[in-house]
């Protein structure tokens, strides 16, 4: 299974309200001339067959523009989530027909400008290995963070995914913990197919009451045996998407030193 198709899915259909820009974050500028979209697809592209962006309606149009010589010569494709209904909502919402057809997908979080190449190269890579004598498979890069806001517990005896903490529901996440880099390759045998069945048992979040993402992947460790693969990061920046003006400038002046 070293041919595997890789389908990247990046939900981006966030307005970035804290940010106060007014625009999808994807499309932010960075540098000019140079959007988060045009990092992540550089990063990307050595490593997917196709990638789908997931927008918000009034989000569509615009990207459309920004991206309309990859969108037509078929390297990218976008498609809606009509409603803020979680990450979940908008990668499964794409299934059919733009990512079902491929073996693996890769879910990219939009704003995660800081994700190096290398580290999606790696993810790729580890996930073919872990599926070539069949089966299904969850690769996730983690890194140690001084202050995690998402900490992931991972069993490396049993190659289990444990638990998802998230502070944004009020779940206290360790210092040295774990956190992913927003970045998930999943088989896609079985994926839509798990995901409503996780659905009806899911518990929604105690502060946001939406159904989060992230518990998915437990779910489909644990309690659906896939084959879990962590990936070590040794770059803790790379964890950190932007969701706050600190986080934009940080990203700008990182752009800065890797174009020097």
């Amino acid at each position: 299974m070293g041919d595997e198709r890789v389908c990247a899915v990046i939900p981006a259909a966030g307005q970035g309200s804290r940010l106060g820009l007014g625009v999808p974050k994807i499309m932010l500028e960075i540098a000019d001339g140079v959007t988060v979209w045009d990092l992540l697809r550089r990063r990307l592209a050595p490593w997917v067959e196709h990638v789908h962006v997931v927008l918000s309606p009034a989000g569509k149009a615009p990207f459309q523009r920004l991206a309309a010589e990859a969108i037509g010569r078929g390297e990218v494709s976008v498609s809606v989530q009509e409603e803020p209904t979680g990450m979940g909502d908008a990668v499964f919402g794409a299934a059919v027909p733009y990512w079902a057809g491929h073996d693996a997908i890769l879910v990219v979080w939009g704003d995660q400008a800081n994700l190096s190449s290398r580290t999606v190269g790696e993810v790729v890579r580890a996930h073919r290995e872990s599926v070539a004598g069949g089966g299904r498979g969850l690769t996730l890069p983690l890194v140690a963070m001084a202050d995690p806001y998402v900490e992931y517990e991972y069993d490396a005896d049993s190659s289990t995914l444990l638990r998802v903490r998230m502070s944004r529901e009020g779940e206290e996440c360790r210092p040295g913990g774990l956190s992913d880099v927003g970045v998930f390759c999943l088989s896609v045998d079985g994926l839509p197919r798990a995901w409503p069945r996780y659905l009806a048992a899911a518990r929604t979040g105690t502060v946001t009451g939406e159904v989060n993402f992230l518990p998915f992947l437990p779910y489909l460790s644990r309690k659906l045996g896939w084959r879990t693969t962590v990936v070590p990061v040794a770059d803790p920046d790379e964890a950190r998407g932007i969701n706050t003006p600190d986080d934009l400038e940080f990203t700008r002046r990182a752009y800065l030193r890797w174009t020097s």
